[in-house]
């Protein structure tokens, strides 16, 4: 499946091959906003930063942005404050900085446009003013090999607080794309740029195909002078009031829609039926509230044998809403021991059939599962988990615990995988704000757990593992 397919039709119809370039810049075009703010609060929570360090470099950004002081002479005035840091503790720094907030940053709409340009065999490159701290982390997720940005300069493992020159700024970007073009074999005339900004108008100008995204006031103007196709995304950045409305309310209706249930189970005795009403309610409240549409291909494997072990890669909070369309009634699941403890989302999941496990004790979190081995064998639910265990920060695919398999095993029924391509775009993790968007998912046939043994274990969790590998058309770590 292709995402954002109207976005990406050009790409595929562009000829393909090393020689087309596809240049990104950073700030602005694959994140919303600016990675430089993020740093800077975390070097003022690390100490490394002062109160009156903190207002010089509001003051050299300031006269940054009023055009009385160049781009290098602000990476001089800032990278002062760093002199006699480890590099390798702000490469840490950058790693972590991605995993919590920038990563959450990403246009999916961007994300969507490397890909495409990957699968052309096109040569991606990151051309960025920031520095490998800021961009590095983003550039692997997204995989793009190719990094141009600024260095700062580093003796013996630690900061100088000095800046290498030429910097990745303006004309300094188009030096980094020729020396790299020279190098790769590259044509910049029939290679693309994508930028938000009108400070990298020398490389816009330069490569065959310039294409602004989400840009600025000045470079919205001189694109529509030239004619080049302008591209806006709202899928990040700050939510509005109407997104955090819905939003609330969409978390909200997992509590109305348990109350929905309680008539039902008070007039038919039927515990089970206000269970899969309370779900269905659920699953289409939510997705209406969120604007959650959904695209699935094999939707008939969901319902070729029952009960059966559904397991989903976890991107997004909105995975439980995905899970309850697709899956609809006669399901249990299994969350993290720590939601018991609320008042009220806690007692609505436990009425769910929703199995609380403490994630850090593996031999306790089986023996917890055991009740749920009951509920397939006696009752013939069936059971949905992640087994990666907790959301990923991006669509890479993270390790597989084996705690499903355990219990596909132990209840003698198969598992079905579901791979969720873009969950990504409804909530990456870390956001409370729900976004509208269409998921791709795809539905596998059941694999049949007959044979299976716990002593052959570690295979059966590689060969699941890889199915959702060659459908998210990723590699093997």
């Amino acid at each position: 499946m292709a995402l954002h397919q109207d976005l990406i039709a050009e790409i595929q119809k562009a000829p393909g091959g090393p020689k087309i370039g596809a240049l990104f810049d950073f700030d602005g075009t694959l994140i919303s906003g600016y990675s430089a703010v993020t740093f800077v609060q975390a070097q003022v929570r690390r100490g490394d930063l002062s109160v009156a360090d903190f207002l010089e470099l509001l003051g050299a950004a300031t006269s940054f942005g009023l055009g009385s002081m160049g781009f290098s002479a602000l990476m001089v005035a800032t990278s002062q404050f760093l002199r006699g840091i480890s590099e390798d503790s702000y490469i840490e720094l950058g790693e972590a900085l991605f995993q919590t907030r920038i990563a959450r940053l990403v246009y999916p709409e961007s994300r969507a446009l490397v890909q495409a340009h990957l699968r052309r065999g096109h040569t991606v490159a990151m051309v960025s003013s920031a520095t490998p701290y800021q961009v590095e982390p983003a550039a692997r997720d997204l995989g793009i090999e190719h990094v141009l940005c600024t260095h700062l300069e580093v003796k013996d493992g630690v900061l100088t607080g000095g800046v290498v020159r030429p910097t990745c700024f303006g004309p300094g970007k188009v030096v980094a794309a020729e020396r790299l073009a020279d190098k790769l074999g590259v044509d910049l005339e029939q290679s693309y740029f994508y930028s938000d900004s009108d400070d990298d108008i020398e490389l816009l100008e330069r490569v065959g195909h310039a294409r602004p995204l989400n840009p600025n006031r000045e470079l919205t103007a001189i694109a529509e002078r030239r004619g080049w196709p302008i591209r806006r995304f709202a899928s990040r950045g700050r939510p509005g009031v109407v997104d955090w409305a819905r939003s609330i309310a969409a978390t909200g209706s997992l509590v109305t829609s348990f109350l929905a249930g309680l008539p039902i189970w008070a007039l038919t005795g039927s515990r089970r039926k206000a269970q899969n009403f309370s779900f269905s309610v659920f699953a289409d409240t939510a997705s209406a509230l969120i604007g959650l549409d959904l695209n699935i291909k094999g939707e008939e494997h969901l319902w070729e044998q029952r009960p059966a072990v559904f397991v989903f890669n976890h991107q997004s909070k909105a995975d439980i809403v995905i899970a309850a369309r697709l899956l609809r009634r006669d399901i249990a699941g299994v969350g993290k021991k720590e939601i018991g403890n609320l008042p009220i989302l806690g007692r609505v999941l436990e009425f769910g059939g929703v199995v609380l496990i403490d994630r850090q004790n593996a031999a306790g979190a089986i023996k917890a599962m055991t009740p749920l081995v009951d509920v397939m064998r006696k009752e013939g639910k069936s059971v949905c988990l992640a087994p990666e265990g907790t959301r990923t920060v991006s669509p890479r695919l993270a390790p597989f615990k084996k705690g499903a398999f355990h219990l596909a095993i132990q209840a003698g029924v198969p598992i079905v995988p579901i791979v969720i391509h873009n969950a990504l775009d409804v909530a990456p993790k870390g956001s409370f704000v729900f976004r509208p968007a269409t998921v791709e998912v795809e539905v596998l046939p059941p694999v049949d757990t007959g044979d299976w043994s716990a002593e052959s274990i570690n295979d059966h969790v590689a060969e699941v593992r890889g199915m959702f590998l060659d459908v998210l058309g990723q590699d093997a770590e």
